[in-house]
């Protein structure tokens, strides 16, 4: 007798829904501890006797060390094994680090608590970029990664409120011991609701949908990292793409972390007060720029997958004459409201970028890839752009006093030019690159 075997339908993802509302207060946390820094720099740079240089170098070069060298393994471990035991456990690392960044007495440990903050957070965001890629079929990805992404300005607004507030009313070291065990606490929380689907399963669980059947499903081991490398790294838009968000991030994390000493010296804001403009700019700006650019990602992407990039390049070129403007203001609403446009444009590239990223390879290298990506990136965003202005600032120190980090961070505008550049390469090469069709 003869058995006709018929291979298992891939199951249907039931709590889709609450699996992104985790992930996204994961995410929110993910930047909460990554950001609070910047809210908290003057009150210690007055503590610890710090420069400008020491906490550029601190507030980004000291997380990005360990934070991009260890999330391309993390991403290959992704790509093999449980993806939601990956992120829980980054994130008890990344929040017991944050903790630990309270209790610091100078330089040197702070440094080495926010380099244990990125150990965590390495395991956080590629894993997740090919989570959510699994969850979502290639016509709502763009959407999806930005709701994702909306972790951002709600976690960098929320950093820089809750860590102003608390050290205006106790000290900074308790703003991060609290944020810290917060996050140590939503750990398990996490890793209970949320449930890997396995790798290239793409479906719509809403009730009375069949699940999609458009991508191969997993195959038994995911491809080394030299095979991924290899079929990255021989498509152009792939370093366009990386090495124009890179650009963008320089500015984009540099300004997150010294706007609000920017605000304290040249409109001479107490703690309180910048910490609610900020977080507002933030917020605002951040969330309407980050799910614009999702949502038009998707629309653009769907008709020609240069529409990405596309996009995004346009965004650039408008954000660079809008910080201009706004970093020249000296009317502290005038800037507020001129902060609102170029935070939502310098934020737009995350739904579209990513997903066109995720795009130029199979879906078992989407974490590994993701991770190269952020390698980039976060290699020149995280690494470069807090030191960069901080140390452009001690330069301009003698000659323009508490006004040098206004011109520092002009100067640092600049980097959006070669960012729209880059951007507009990768839309005539991408259609050549893509594996989706």
């Amino acid at each position: 007798m003869t058995v006709t075997e018929t291979a298992p339908a891939r199951p249907v993802i039931a709590n889709r829904n609450v699996m992104m509302a985790m992930l996204v207060i994961a995410y929110t946390l993910n930047f909460i501890d990554r950001q609070i820094i910047g809210i908290l720099a003057e009150p210690i740079k007055t503590d610890l006797g710090l420069t400008d240089g020491q906490l550029g170098w601190m507030g980004g070069t000291a997380f990005a060390l360990f934070y991009t060298i260890l999330a391309i393994p993390l991403a290959m471990l992704a790509d093999r094994k449980n993806r939601s035991w990956i992120i829980a456990i980054g994130l008890t690392v990344w929040s017991a680090a944050t903790a630990i960044c309270g209790l610091a007495q100078n330089f040197w440990q702070l440094f080495l608590a926010r380099m244990s903050v990125g150990v965590g957070e390495a395991a956080g965001v590629a894993p997740a970029y090919s989570l959510i890629s699994d969850l979502y079929p290639p016509e709502k990805r763009s959407r999806a990664l930005a709701i994702f992404s909306l972790g951002i300005p709600i976690g960098s607004a929320l950093g820089v409120l809750f860590g102003g507030l608390v050290a205006a009313s106790v000290d900074w070291r308790t703003a991060f011991i609290t944020i810290g065990i917060i996050g140590v606490l939503f750990a398990p929380i996490f890793k209970y609701f949320v449930r890997d689907p396995g790798h290239g399963h793409s479906t719509k669980p809403l009730a009375g949908e069949e699940p999609d059947r458009s991508e191969a499903a997993p195959t038994a081991d995911a491809p080394k990292i030299g095979e991924v490398f290899k079929t990255i790294a021989a498509k152009p838009s792939f370093w366009f793409l990386a090495f124009g968000a890179g650009l963008a991030s320089m500015a984009g994390y540099g300004f997150a972390f010294w706007m609000p000493s920017f605000l304290a010296r040249s409109f001479e804001l107490g703690l309180v007060e910048r910490s609610w403009l900020f977080a507002g700019i933030l917020f605002f700006g951040g969330a309407a720029g980050i799910y614009g650019g999702g949502v038009l990602g998707d629309r653009l992407g769907s008709r020609a997958v240069g529409g990405y990039a596309k996009l995004i390049s346009i965004a650039f070129v408008i954000t660079l004459p809008a910080y201009l403007l706004a970093f020249s203001s000296t009317s502290l609403w005038v800037a507020f409201l001129l902060f609102l446009i170029p935070t939502a444009l310098g934020l737009m590239w995350l739904g579209p970028i990513v997903t066109a990223v995720t795009k130029l390879v199979p879906a078992n290298m989407r974490a590994t890839a993701s991770a190269l990506f952020l390698f980039i990136n976060n290699l020149l965003g995280l690494g470069l752009g807090s030191p960069l202005i901080g140390e452009i600032s001690d330069a301009l120190t003698p000659i323009y006093g508490d006004e040098a980090l206004r011109y520092s961070a002009m100067a640092t505008t600049l980097v959006y030019a070669g960012a729209a550049l880059l951007m507009a390469l990768a839309a005539k090469r991408l259609h050549r690159d893509v594996v989706e069709a």
